[in-house]
């Protein structure tokens, strides 16, 4: 691995990443089971209340945790800087959401208009503590890198959409919704894809594939330009949706150019890494490359199906590229921080990162996961099919939870016995 860049000794407490990442498999076992539960027919459409509940477990419940739980550890060691009180940041924005996200849930799906205002508020505040407390961090920033444009980019838009669904969310606790509410929501889903999840992985890319696979750094041109040329795509297409909406396919194809280059230019790299071991986390980000091709370039010419394809549209992007992307930074950050924390405090004797997960575990939960997805497309043609699939899409993430769950484990246990050294003196 390369360290070079990274100011390990900023790193914060292991406990300020881990209360997000050991939640948010949680979140996608229930959407799960709510799929299970759900009519197939009735999430064909993307404004039925049951694929918005279901979307919003996996958007909030799942990305969202992850993202935060990656920018909470990567901010101080990417960037090198402090977030201030980052142990009391992450705790309150980690409980605010987890009862938002659950508010939000079970108040949509069982109409109850109290928990949904609950949620909205639940969920804003929790958003936005941590959100500006990152974004007031950068302040202190004195080199900024084409990682940390790409990070506070992702997070100017994670705001924006927070502020988006904190009124979209509110409409449907009142009852009351306003003329521009597809108007919102469109902006709003389209916004949190690209802007906030894509931005912010194109980012992490920059840092993660040269570090943890010894795979080329990207060129200056990709780094500098690649984010820029996105979001001028997405104000473009903005404008267009607004005032030229039969005209918002022409920045949609713009957008959808630059992940595709981006995807692309991922799948090369990890073909030239100099470290040629594979792994599971090398398939999720191989096959994210595949999905996030096929899925922009259909969620641009969908407009000329009137977006019939919409929801397949969205477990391409959504599930084959944000979602792999998400796992597969789980099964290498985990295992790292256990390691870095653990020989940070002077254990020597601890097991190496492949170890910490059962590679034959890991294999399976790929596997099934990509079976689940590929179906989930199929039942949106073939209905009847979707039990099966929502049965393997859940059991996919009980493996993912535990498989994340061992690491934190053998953390646990590890550090309640003493160091082979003592590492005070250097602290």
């Amino acid at each position: 691995m390369n360290f070079d860049g990274l100011s390990v000794d900023q790193a914060p407490p292991i406990s300020a990443p881990f209360r997000f990442f050991v939640t948010a498999p949680l979140f996608a076992i229930l959407a799960g089971i709510l799929i299970f539960f759900s009519d197939a027919g009735i999430l064909s459409s993307r404004y039925a209340t049951e694929t918005i509940v279901i979307t919003h477990a996996i958007t909030i419940g799942f990305f969202s945790f992850v993202m935060f739980g990656a920018l909470v550890q990567m901010l101080p060691v990417l960037a090198g800087v402090k977030i201030f009180k980052v142990e009391l940041v992450s705790k309150s924005a980690h409980a605010l959401m987890v009862l938002g996200t659950l508010s939000m849930i079970f108040g949509l799906w069982f109409d109850l208009s109290k928990l949904i205002l609950i949620a909205s508020l639940f969920l804003g505040i929790g958003f936005l503590v941590v959100i500006i407390s990152m974004l007031f961090a950068f302040k202190s920033v004195v080199n900024i890198t084409a990682s940390i444009r790409a990070m506070i980019t992702s997070l100017v838009f994670a705001l924006l959409i927070t502020l988006m669904g904190m009124h979209l969310l509110a409409s449907y606790g009142i009852g009351k919704f306003s003329d521009s509410h597809l108007l919102f929501a469109n902006v709003h889903s389209v916004w949190a894809i690209f802007g906030f999840a894509g931005v912010l992985i194109i980012g992490v890319a920059f840092h993660v594939l040269p570090m943890f696979y010894v795979a080329p750094r990207f060129k200056r041109f990709c780094k500098q330009r690649v984010v820029w040329f996105i979001v001028s795509g997405l104000l473009l297409w903005l404008v267009l949706n607004i005032y030229i909406d039969s005209y918002s396919a022409v920045a949609k194809i713009w957008i959808a150019m630059f992940f595709w280059a981006f995807s692309t230019t991922v799948y090369l790299k990890l073909n030239a890494r100099r470290r040629k071991v594979s792994d599971v986390t090398i398939w999720y980000w191989r096959s994210a490359a595949i999905f996030m091709t096929l899925g922009t370039f259909s969620w641009a010419f969908n407009d000329f199906f009137d977006e019939k394809y919409i929801v397949v549209v969205s477990l391409l992007i959504g599930g084959g590229f944000i979602f792999s992307i998400m796992m597969g930074m789980l099964y290498k950050i985990v295992p790292f921080l256990v390691w870095f924390h653990l020989n940070a405090k002077g254990y020597m004797s601890i097991p190496t990162m492949n170890d910490m997960i059962n590679k034959k575990l890991s294999a399976i939960q790929f596997i099934l996961f990509i079976i689940s997805l590929i179906g989930f497309i199929i039942s949106f043609f073939i209905p009847a099919v979707l039990p099966i699939f929502a049965i393997l899409f859940t059991l996919s993430m009980i493996i993912l939870e535990y498989n994340i769950i061992v690491p934190v484990l053998i953390y646990a246990k590890i550090i309640k016995t003493k160091p082979d050294f003592d590492m005070s003196m250097y602290v």
